[in-house]
């Protein structure tokens, strides 16, 4: 069997099995065991499969067809340039949210001295490692409550070299921060799918993504509330919140902040047009909430 065969037969396996992209997920597989870049396989399309690498793309495409994530299967994701390790313990990151990261790290780069930015629920921390590389003279922080995921974000802080610029924290919320600390930006991709819409999710969502990091309570809000109500008691005066909603929940999420003295400035689309971010502020005294959409 030659490295071609097995893309071509692998994607067809996969195809069968309902996985998308079925081809590139083969590719990817073959670029993995063989340890080459993906388009590097084109220069090897005829060469010979060893026998030990056959059955390591059999066994990869069986747990593909499963609908273990890819990711899983390198054990890497690509996240703003930076190679991500992922396990069950966190959620793959999206590309998605590599908007709310450049919306964080542009906001910090518009702030003289050294600011500060919490990453509220930071999983893999995918979103403090971009935020960290892109904004160098800014002080990162990142909580969660998983004490595994935080053990793979410091992992991977390391790994992208800016393990000396990010401070861990295991909180339950805001709770375990000091009480003094205060951010210049706080950013949040949160847990926002309503309970009863988990088990209809996507299987590599569903059955392989940590329901910690998914599970929004009944309305898919409970994290937000508690943003609403307790971040802006740790941003300093013009600091600014950014965070990533699901689905619909843009009509809802406005009222709650602004009913906690927070503006919602702007509603940011993501690639598909669809709304996905907010980016809030204090409201200054006086100064009726309004929102702005950008387009």
């Amino acid at each position: 069997m030659t490295t071609g065969d097995a893309i071509k037969l692998g994607a067809e396996f996969l195809q069968r099995h309902g996985v998308e992209s079925p081809r590139l997920n083969a590719e990817h597989i073959l670029a993995h065991i063989q340890k080459v870049p993906r388009l590097n396989l084109y220069m090897k399309w005829n060469e010979p499969l060893p026998e030990a690498e056959v059955e390591k793309a059999r066994a990869l495409m069986k747990r593909r067809s499963a609908r273990e994530p890819l990711q899983h299967l390198l054990g890497t994701a690509a996240f703003c340039g930076n190679e991500i390790e992922v396990s069950r313990d966190v959620l793959v990151p999206r590309p998605e949210t590599e908007i709310l990261a450049e919306m964080a790290w542009l906001e910090l780069r518009g702030i003289e001295g050294s600011p500060a930015l919490l990453d509220f629920g930071t999983g893999s921390g995918c979103l403090a490692i971009a935020i960290a590389t892109e904004a160098p003279l800014a002080t990162i922080h990142a909580l969660d409550i998983s004490a595994a995921a935080l053990e793979l974000a410091r992992r991977n802080a390391a790994k992208n070299q800016v393990q000396d610029r990010i401070v861990f924290h295991h909180s339950d919320g805001f709770k375990a921060l000091p009480a003094d600390l205060r951010f210049n930006v706080i950013v949040s991709n949160p847990p926002y799918i309503p309970t009863d819409e988990i088990a209809g999710l996507q299987p590599e969502v569903r059955d392989f993504d940590p329901h910690l990091a998914l599970d929004g309570g009944a309305d898919g809000l409970n994290f937000y509330r508690t943003l609403a109500s307790e971040a802006g008691q740790r941003l300093l005066l013009g600091g600014v919140l950014f965070v990533e909603f699901g689905l619909g929940q843009e009509e809802s999420l406005p009222a709650l902040f602004e009913s906690h003295n927070m503006v919602v400035e702007a509603v940011v689309p993501d690639y598909t047009r669809r709304a996905r971010f907010l980016r809030i502020r204090l409201a200054e005294s006086g100064t009726p909430p309004a929102q702005a959409v950008q387009s």
